[in-house]
């Protein structure tokens, strides 16, 4: 068969394309952006919002964060959004250090919001003695009951262990109770199926600029990376005046477009 026939064998009848049009919502087109109606809140980054399926995070799915191991950039990343979705609790599962309070109050997260589980090595009990962290399913079974609890507005769990069908199940326990849902693993996981909807690679480069990849969206591959300054303005011109060094780079990451830094 010639190239010319492989194309007209696999080319879409234009009635069929109209047919395909007339779906229901629900079908999606690997090289079209989804058209199912999706609640989304906005990441508070504009160019990262311009990468994602309805222009924000989408509620009730899963989204993954990827990043090295001993990299925490997802507080740069989702701390716009926590601060302005809702007002109920934010419930942390497994959080690898304890949240610094004034910071995120400084960023509009309101503390009395903050709900931590699981909370590993960092927890104290009564006797000062720190308790041992809990077991993976430990943490999985608080997770989904969290995404259950209906005053909840958002989980965010570290989970360091999870296999497929269990993230499938939160999946489905977030898409049930229309909730946000961000589960932040090692980039060892990468190449690991997975039912989320959203999956996002997260690193930092030499300018301390945060880096956003999207490695996997309901839409054509996102051919540009994302990133924008991690440091506030006022932060960056303290630093400057002392003369901070530059951060050195984590990972090697491709040019890419620089948003603009808010005031």
């Amino acid at each position: 068969m010639s190239a010319a026939q492989a194309q007209q064998a696999f080319s879409i009848h234009p009635s069929a394309e109209e047919a395909l049009d007339g779906l229901h919502a629900q079908v999606w087109r690997a090289h079209a952006w989804a058209r199912a109606p999706l609640h989304t809140v906005a990441t508070g980054e504009a160019l990262l919002d311009a990468q994602l399926p309805g222009g924000g995070w989408p509620v009730g799915a899963l989204t993954e964060l990827l990043q090295e191991a001993g990299v925490h950039n997802e507080w740069r990343v989702l701390l716009p959004a926590l601060a302005q979705h809702g007002s109920g609790p934010v419930v942390l599962v497994g959080p690898p250090h304890p949240p610094f309070a004034p910071a995120l109050l400084a960023q509009g997260l309101q503390t009395q919001r903050l709900l931590c589980l699981c909370p590993g090595a960092f927890a104290m009990d009564t006797a000062q003695k720190a308790t041992p962290p809990l077991a993976p399913a430990s943490c999985l079974w608080a997770t989904e009951q969290a995404l259950r609890c209906a005053p909840v507005d958002t989980v965010v769990a570290w989970l360091a262990q999870v296999r497929p069908h269990q993230l499938r199940r939160l999946q489905l326990a977030a898409a049930e109770h229309h909730k946000l849902l961000f589960v932040v693993r090692s980039l060892q996981t990468q190449h690991e199926a997975s039912p989320a909807v959203l999956r996002l690679k997260l690193s930092l480069n030499v300018q301390s600029h945060v880096c956003v990849e999207v490695l996997k969206r309901r839409g054509p591959p996102a051919a540009d990376l994302v990133q924008w300054a991690a440091r506030p303005a006022a932060l960056q011109q303290v630093l400057a005046a002392h003369g901070a060094p530059e951060r050195p780079p984590l990972a090697q990451t491709p040019p890419a477009r620089q948003m603009r830094q808010q005031p």
